[in-house]
């Protein structure tokens, strides 16, 4: 009797130490669904009647984990795949992207901050998503499209995610964090050498402000290819933002740079105005930007004017359905009307 209590006893701590193993160590599967169907018209192109994938926020599947190593050290990891959920294909754009492209990092964090090794977003992308009305919109918002998406040659290079890089992350003092990215060219046919980029947050209430720089001499996969600029050396963008939240209205305004330094020097200049009205379950959403080229010894620039109007309701936390127009005007190019509804899932 007395070895059976014995062996129960055992049997019970060898559990509770698994048991405690396993609430030190978590995984979690996690993603996104977004489809509209529509009117979808650039600048200069013709009108076409589609269902699209990610055009609100792009789909994707993630797993990430973290392991509490103890005096408030922790591992953590994140791998994460674009969908097309109109195909089924995993990509962004049909047959561009490898399969975990959107994030694929192993890191560690603690009172120090937090530190990842592997491919994800730039601090310039992440300022870029929060200070606009349309977030992370590749489709829909002339923040994103006009740093990293217009179909007639976004001028940026170095894509939204950036591979073999280290990120570091600081802690948050006071409403303000920072965030330190390097990516290793690597000696690729495609570099003229690293990328860099930082940016600074701050958070207080009502109130948030973020100011972002990048180098790049590195080409990603979408954005303009260093081959678009015959001599490329290097190509600098800085971004300052602010958002206020009235309550009745949150305003957002942003205002950014972008230098390539080349044969032909080219400066861009951005300017971003949104806004979200809340209304019931939802919120009306407007964005208007305005992106002008200069090229040194070229007259008669062009200039990219997007206007984006639109109202999303959520259904429940997770599911949200959506209406949009766009107006996408470039100089010399035929205006193209965008007209789409859509139904976003989070899981």
């Amino acid at each position: 009797m007395f070895r059976s209590s014995r062996v129960a006893l055992a049997a019970a701590a060898l559990l509770g130490v698994a048991a405690s193993a396993q609430a030190q160590s978590s995984v979690q599967t996690y993603g996104l669904f977004d489809v509209s169907a529509g009117q979808f018209q650039n600048a200069g192109a013709t009108k076409v009647r589609r269902l699209d994938s990610g055009n609100l926020s792009t789909s994707y599947l993630g797993f990430k984990g973290t392991e509490d190593l103890g005096g408030g050290l922790r591992a953590n990891f994140a791998l994460e795949t674009f969908f097309l959920a109109d195909t089924g294909g995993a990509s962004r754009v049909p047959g561009v992207d490898v399969f975990w492209a959107r994030n694929a990092w192993v890191g560690l964090s603690g009172d120090f901050g937090a530190l990842k090794l592997g491919r994800a977003g730039p601090p310039l992308f992440v300022s870029t998503l929060i200070f606009n009305a349309f977030g992370d919109s590749f489709g829909y918002s002339p923040s994103i499209r006009q740093y990293y998406n217009a179909p007639y040659g976004t001028p940026l290079i170095g894509d939204s995610g950036w591979n073999n890089a280290i990120t570091y992350s600081t802690p948050n003092v006071g409403g303000v964090s920072a965030n330190l990215m390097m990516q290793l060219g690597e000696g690729a046919a495609t570099a003229k050498g690293r990328n860099v980029g930082a940016n600074v947050l701050y958070f207080g209430g009502p109130l948030a402000l973020t100011g972002a720089w990048q180098q790049v001499k590195a080409q990603g996969v979408l954005g303009r290819g260093i081959a678009a600029f015959p001599g490329f050396q290097k190509q600098d963008a800085y971004q300052f933002g602010a958002s206020y939240d009235f309550g009745v209205v949150k305003l957002f305004g942003q205002y950014g740079v972008i230098k390539t330094d080349a044969f032909t020097d080219v400066k861009v200049t951005n300017a971003h105005l949104s806004a979200s009205v809340p209304i019931g379950n939802g919120a009306v959403l407007a964005s208007y930007g305005h992106s002008k080229i200069d090229t040194a010894g070229v007259a008669n620039d062009p200039v990219s004017k997007m206007l984006t109007v639109g109202y999303d309701h959520f259904l429940s936390k997770r599911t949200d359905v959506y209406a949009i127009y766009m107006n996408d005007k470039y100089t010399r190019l035929s205006t193209g009307n965008t007209f789409a509804v859509g139904i976003r899932h989070k899981f």
